[in-house]
């Protein structure tokens, strides 16, 4: 019977040692922290030099679009600005009477095609330095709105899924979007 008992009790101690409590943390939400200035920060590194906004923000594939849409607009501005001046001067020679009258290109455009010509690359020169503006500022307001962005919080516990249900009236089906949010 001693032996019964002895061999009860060795193994109700190593069952009660062989039990550890085990305490898991949830953690619902990932606290980081906020810059509230690196908007500002990616904003003022676009203005200085167009696309280290984007190197700020990590978006390194926009870089390359910045400056083939800027290249673009300062190639358009140069070229019809050589061929307003081009035009304009020949205008001018016309109008010295010191012009060349076998010239290849200007010999047969008289005076009224020379204007014209003139007036269409200048509003096409203008264009382009609008354009080139125009992604300048675009640049600067993409990394502003991006480095915003980055701060947003976003998780699994919020999605949009797309949803289709059966009408339970006369069969049939539903289309629409579901929104879910879990807490």
């Amino acid at each position: 019977m001693s032996c019964k008992i002895l061999v009860l009790f060795l193994f109700w101690s190593f069952s009660s040692l062989a039990q550890e409590e085990l305490k898991i943390e949830v953690k619902d939400t990932i606290k980081t922290t906020i810059n509230p200035l690196a908007p500002a920060k990616a904003a003022f590194y676009s203005a200085v030099i167009p696309g280290l906004g984007q190197a700020y923000n990590k978006k390194y594939w926009k870089i390359p679009l910045v400056y083939i849409g800027m290249g673009a607009g300062i190639y358009y501005y140069t070229w019809n600005n050589k061929k307003y001046h081009e035009y304009r001067d020949e205008y001018k020679r016309r109008l010295a009477g010191t012009d060349d009258p076998n010239h290849p290109i200007y010999s047969g455009l008289d005076n009224d095609r020379l204007l014209n010509a003139q007036k269409f690359h200048q509003r096409n020169r203008d264009l382009s330095a609008l354009i080139t503006a125009g992604i300048y500022i675009l640049n600067i307001v993409d990394a502003n709105v991006d480095a915003h962005l980055m701060q947003f919080n976003v998780n699994e516990n919020l999605s949009v899924a797309p949803n289709i249900n059966q009408n339970e009236i006369d069969y049939k089906f539903n289309t629409g979007l579901k929104l879910t949010y879990n807490f």
